[in-house]
Parts: C-alpha cells; sequence; structure tokens
C-alpha cells in the first residue's frame, strides 16, 4: 500500500516561495487524492505490493500510470525542499556533477529554469541522471517521470498550475526563480 511521504518540515516555513495553503491543498489534497486513487487502482493486479517506481515503469499509459507518475513525482517534490536562504547552491558531488555537465552551476540552473517555463501545459521538469552517471534534464508531460525512460531522477520543479496558482498565479516564471532558494541540495544529491 502506497503512503503520503511524511514531510520534514512543517506546513508552513517555505513561506514566502510556497505558502502554507498551497502546501496545505497541493499535498495534503492532491498529493492525498493520488494516493488513495493509485492504492484503489491497483487492489488485486499484478502491480499490488510494488514499489512506485516499478509501478511507474510498468504500467501502461492510463489511470494507474498516470495516478503512480503523480505519486512519484509528487514525493520527490514536496522532499526536495527546505526554507529559504539567500544564495543557496549545491556543493559536494551533486555541484561537481553539475560542473562537468552543464559548465557552471548558474548554465545549469538557466538552462533547467528555461525548460520548466517551456513547458507547455501542464508537466515536470527533472534533472535525472543517466546509466552512465551524466546529468541530463528532461520535460515530462503531465504525470510522467523520467524512471519511463530509465533514468533516476534528483531534482523536480513541478509547472502543473495548482503548484503555484495560488502564490503567484500565472507567473510560473516568478514561481521557478523563487524555488532555488528552497532546494535541500542534500536531498537532491542523496539520490544520486
Amino acid at each position: 500500500m502506497f503512503q503520503m511521504p511524511n514531510l520534514p518540515y512543517e506546513h508552513n516555513v517555505l513561506e514566502p516561495v510556497i505558502s502554507k495553503q498551497t502546501i496545505d491543498l497541493h499535498y495534503g489534497k492532491h498529493l492525498q487524492t493520488y494516493v488513495d486513487k493509485l492504492n484503489d487502482l491497483v487492489k488485486g493486479t499484478d502491480l499490488e505490493g510494488k514499489t512506485i517506481e516499478e509501478v511507474v515503469k510498468e504500467a501502461p499509459e492510463g489511470p494507474v500510470f498516470n495516478n503512480a507518475g503523480q505519486v512519484l513525482n509528487h514525493t520527490l517534490y514536496f522532499l526536495q525542499f527546505k526554507p529559504k536562504q539567500e544564495n543557496n547552491r549545491p556543493t559536494g558531488k551533486i555541484l561537481q556533477a553539475i560542473e562537468r555537465d552543464f559548465g557552471s552551476f548558474e548554465e545549469f540552473q538557466k538552462s533547467f529554469s528555461q525548460a520548466s517555463v517551456d513547458i507547455f501545459g501542464s508537466g515536470w521538469s527533472w534533472l535525472s541522471v543517466d546509466k552512465d552517471g551524466k546529468l541530463i534534464i528532461t520535460k515530462e508531460a503531465n504525470g510522467s517521470n523520467p524512471v519511463r525512460h530509465g533514468l533516476k531522477p534528483l531534482l523536480g520543479f513541478d509547472v502543473w498550475e495548482h503548484a503555484y496558482y495560488l502564490d503567484y498565479q500565472n507567473r510560473r516564471k516568478d514561481h521557478i526563480d523563487q524555488l532555488w532558494s528552497i532546494i535541500n541540495w542534500e536531498a537532491v544529491e542523496s539520490r544520486m
């Protein structure tokens, strides 16, 4: 049975980047609905008892895949944050990998932000690592996740409007620009 992730922070500590109201709705209502629906959909099927990653990889397109993708996406998303910090930058292995594959953190940040802004409609932008250890940026439509393509997701930005509309209305770019200040780079690096 799939469970809600336990947030490592209180619902208000990401303010003003993400408001308590948005966390209450996005985490507490949207993600809970995906978890509940996925549990109902896999009950009694050959996917019951599998990990969320296995379900995302194996489920055919449709309701099971959509809900599994959103459970995985949102779990990774909500666990990658910490309270706002000025000049929040990665260090250690993740920074070395970013500099190796993108030239600099600033170039990576620019490319990732642009990918996030450019997604048409709803979806996700991801920093992932491939089987050879190379970091790549992908754009996933709707609820898809890079594990579907044999990649390991490290960092994800949710560009569905429910992720930012209460706080930023239709200003997706402003939301993306602010997310960088609350990334928990240690959590991102631990996924490598």
